[in-house]
């Protein structure tokens, strides 16, 4: 009976105190809906598309695939892109390169691909002191990184050279999806490891890059949408918070894949929104690009598809 008493006691506290404080009920999310605003969390596709994709034809270029990188300048957007023209073995991936007035309407450079050198997929743009970088992936899902100061030309740097905590060489197997961010003359690394999980590595030099921590900075799961893998596509700084878009995938065969938000304030503890995923459909390796007034998200995969925010 005293048990009985105390748990009716506890549950009319709860209900009580509920009742005055409406955060607490969870139905409307206010804490997260906070720490996620809307202009950069909530999307809608808007006119046609998608706005670029595959020529559909035998070019080197028939499909495009994984990540694809878009940069707004003072002249418009630029649009780095993934080619093949199959599933083959010795299909052989290479860059390519379109550009944009209006970030709708792109046009193919005429000397595409750009770079065919060496195996480039998955990769990501920053500019810096007037040079471009690029880290994208090679063969094997090993991140490299190449530079350029005119956005065509590309000059390959090599694979990263990135170490444990204790200086010690990562092991043996990929390290993919590179994302960066530049923040008080430090690099930020994010990367997969068979999309198992997303590390943190710094840098000074870009020469090498050492973990903060040799365990994952974002983990799969409990989640169900990113129980079976998740990457890093890009972080960008929103009202002094770091929020970092990764997509991620529910189902064991990597067949389906989501687009979900972490939130962070110091880029190493992340916690993901209670929202997520915030675009389904197969549509993935989404970045957000703001065109002076408004965010943009363009999901990259498996065709370029624009959305902008649905308030």
């Amino acid at each position: 009976m005293k048990n009985d008493f105390t748990n009716f006691y506890l549950i009319f506290v709860l209900v009580f105190w509920g009742a005055c404080n409406p955060k607490s009920t969870g139905n409307d999310h206010t804490e997260d809906n906070d720490s996620f605003p809307a202009e950069i969390s909530v999307f809608k596709p808007e006119g046609p598309n998608p706005v670029f994709k595959g020529t559909g034809i035998g070019t080197w270029d028939k499909m495009i695939r994984e990540r694809g990188y878009i940069l707004k300048e003072n002249d418009g957007y630029h649009m780095w892109y993934t080619g093949f023209d199959g599933y083959e073995d010795n299909d052989f991936l290479k860059l390519g390169y379109a550009f944009s007035e209006d970030g709708f309407q792109w046009t193919r450079h005429e000397d595409n691909p750009i770079f065919a050198e060496s195996w480039v997929e998955d990769m990501m743009v920053w500019k810096h002191d007037g040079t471009y970088y690029m880290f994208a992936e090679g063969r094997g899902d090993i991140a490299k990184m190449l530079t350029s100061t005119d956005k065509i030309h590309w000059e390959n740097q090599g694979d990263l050279n990135i170490r444990q905590v204790d200086g010690s060489p990562l092991t043996d197997g990929p390290y993919g999806t590179p994302t960066v961010w530049v923040e008080d003359g430090t690099w930020y690394l994010f990367y997969e490891r068979n999309d198992q999980g997303i590390w943190l590595a710094t840098s000074q030099d870009q020469k090498v890059w050492t973990n903060v921590s040799d365990d994952p900075v974002i983990t799969m799961g409990p989640e169900k949408y990113d129980q079976y893998g998740l990457a890093v596509n890009q972080i960008i700084k929103h009202k002094n918070r770091y929020y970092a878009y990764y997509h991620g995938t529910s189902l064991e065969d990597w067949s389906d894949w989501t687009m979900n938000m972490a939130v962070s304030d110091d880029l190493v503890h992340w916690t993901k929104y209670a929202e997520n995923p915030i675009m389904r459909e197969n549509k993935s390796s989404g970045i957000t690009v703001h065109d002076g007034e408004r965010f943009r998200f363009y999901t990259m995969h498996p065709e370029v598809v624009v959305h902008f925010p649905a308030e």
